[in-house]
């Protein structure tokens, strides 16, 4: 019986791209079902009832929720193929305090840089680049943050690299080993395929952002 993989997702989805990035990174075929989130299908309101948000993997009509919890499935769900997160417990927790980091920390001063304006959004691009700095400090010389190999840390915080041009923001002139670092990962070719055009999120996100500031 072949296996069923559905992706309930919507393409700016900094979230949802994770998801694809680690099933391309395991080569599993699945479904991407884009979803208009004005207007929620009714598959992604019984599969994810709490939250009613996306990304969601329905695997073998089983979903599961929240992108770094269907990373970690994903791993542990298709072993064979490339593994995200370290077998070392030590290397494992490693990584967990640093994907933390990216969505308690980085994610947050994103959005403020985006939504805000003025001197708001001065201090939100310096706590920004703050952030960055760190995660840079952790990387230092290696690949990727888990050295030679393309892992959890990466998969968690390249996506953040696509709306990097809309924003206006130069990585390799704020930081240039996370520039180098960024340049590595969107040649692989799971990245490559889950990332979207930068013109046209460019577009969209100036196009959200007036919406939102209108109302």
């Amino acid at each position: 019986m072949a296996e069923e993989v559905i992706l309930l997702d919507s393409w700016p989805s900094l979230f949802g791209m994770r998801v694809r990035i680690a099933l391309r990174e395991k080569g599993v075929e699945f479904d991407m079902r884009e979803e208009d989130l004005s207007n929620k299908s009714p598959l992604l309101l019984k599969m994810n009832p709490v939250h009613k948000k996306i990304p969601i993997l329905v695997h073998n009509g089983k979903p599961v929720c929240e992108s770094l919890l269907i990373v970690q499935y994903v791993d542990e769900s298709w072993v064979r193929e490339s593994p995200l997160l370290p077998s070392d417990p030590y290397e494992r927790a490693r990584a967990g305090f640093w994907v933390d980091y990216v969505d308690k920390k980085l994610y947050p001063a994103m959005r403020t840089m985006w939504l805000s304006t003025g001197e708001a959004q001065e201090a939100g691009k310096k706590e920004f680049i703050e952030f960055l700095k760190v995660l840079e400090g952790e990387l230092r010389d290696k690949a990727y943050f888990g050295g030679e190999t393309f892992g959890y840390v990466d998969v968690s915080l390249i996506p953040f690299y696509s709306w990097f041009y809309a924003l206006d923001f130069s990585i390799v002139k704020e930081c240039p080993k996370l520039g180098a670092w960024a340049k590595r990962c969107t040649q692989r070719e799971s990245v490559a395929k889950s990332l979207p055009d930068q013109h046209k999120l460019r577009d969209f996100l100036l196009e959200l952002h007036k919406k939102l500031q209108a109302k």
